[in-house]
């Protein structure tokens, strides 16, 4: 159990954490449909519930052992480099439970957190709405007081595995500007809720539109106070660049060492684009390595981490094109991983937040070159 550790330190938790993953087989199954990926991600979530280490870096009052985030980092880490889990659904934890420990009601928190953090649940975050992506401040899905409840109607999009959410942390529109802008926690099999999947062209339904129709929310599910919600996208958007971006790059650099596997031959060419690639991705570890040191150490992540952002898409992207240049055919001719991979990362530089909008937050917030 990891609760053995007679300290939690680092390199202890890695080393044990390693031992114990290797005594227990999570290996995925041979489904590797979006189906068979959730599955795989709820069993491994059970899994290192059951032994502790989903618990290490959370607070005791969700239920956590406590410990520092890195522990987390850590764990997700492990977990993308054994390719046990697919990372973008894996770090949906490291994006919500930040978010409910510091807006929902301490025993909403207490008796929510641990359903995600076991397995028994999967959650999904309702932000984006057409027209309405990167311009996160023009949502327009609107929340009515109604009693002591609320009363929801509008729509959502691009909405990751919400056809398997039990919950959604939600942005809605409740008054005018900023400030008009409430969160609420909301249950996905609330009558009025429609979800439709998305295919995109990697032929993975992994996104949905979300149909609100007066769906009755009760007061006690709003995340904070009304007029908190842009305050609580701002506080969560930061995690999504932070510990999650750990668990992707550790990813990716299992995708590159299987890359050195597969190429038929080195040349003079082969070694300059493998270089490039590998320069791209140490380049945003050491950035997400000074991002992980200040989150341990406390400090509020902001407009920094736009940086992370361009940095991994870039890295992602130039990964993905070196695949396809090296391995003559696999991308255009063959269903290989390789082929869905590399149309996964054509929206690198969209999804997030697009590349065109973390330059300007660069620009704007970071080296106050004004808005224009």
């Amino acid at each position: 159990m990891a609760t053995d550790l007679p300290t939690v330190d680092i390199a202890g938790f890695r080393s044990s954490l390693r031992a114990w993953l290797d005594q227990h087989d999570l290996t995925p199954g041979p489904d590797h449909s979006l189906d068979g990926q959730v599955e795989q991600l709820l069993r491994v979530r059970r899994a290192l519930y059951d032994g502790d280490w989903m618990r290490y870096g959370w607070p005791e009052q969700v239920g956590g052992l406590g410990g520092p985030a890195a522990l987390r980092a850590v764990l997700g880490e492990e977990i993308a480099s054994r390719d046990l889990a697919e990372p973008g659904i894996w770090s949906m934890v490291e994006v919500l439970t930040p978010t409910m420990i510091a807006y929902a009601r301490p025993e909403l928190a207490a008796t929510m957190v641990p359903r995600l953090l076991s397995g028994s649940e999967q959650w999904c975050q309702g932000f984006s709405e057409p027209g309405s992506g990167s311009d996160l401040a023009s949502l327009r899905t609107k929340a009515t007081r109604d009693g002591e409840n609320w009363v929801i109607s509008g729509q959502k999009v691009w909405t990751s595995l919400a056809q398997y959410a039990a919950r959604c942390v939600l942005l809605t529109r409740t008054g005018p500007g900023h400030d008009g802008i409430t969160a609420f926690f909301v249950d996905m099999d609330s009558p009025g809720i429609t979800v439709r999947p998305l295919r995109t062209m990697h032929g993975v339904d992994e996104f949905a539109e979300v149909f609100f129709d007066d769906v009755v929310v009760p007061g006690h599910r709003m995340l904070g106070n009304p007029g908190d919600g842009w305050r609580l996208a701002m506080d969560l958007l930061p995690y999504e660049r932070s510990t999650c971006f750990w668990h992707r790059i550790a990813y990716l650099f299992t995708r590159f060492d299987q890359l050195l596997t597969q190429i038929p031959g080195a040349a003079e060419a082969t070694d300059t684009e493998l270089g490039a690639a590998f320069l791209a991705l140490h380049t945003v570890r050491c950035r997400s390595h000074a991002t992980q040191r200040r989150l341990a150490a406390g400090e509020r992540l902001g407009p920094e981490t736009s940086v992370d952002k361009v940095l991994l898409a870039e890295a992602e992207q130039r990964l993905f094109d070196t695949a396809r240049d090296l391995l003559p055919g696999v991308i255009e001719l063959d269903d290989s991983p390789w082929r869905t991979e590399f149309l996964y990362s054509r929206a690198a530089t969209i999804y997030g937040g697009t590349a065109e909008i973390q330059r300007n937050i660069i620009a704007r917030r970071l080296l106050d070159l004004g808005k224009e």
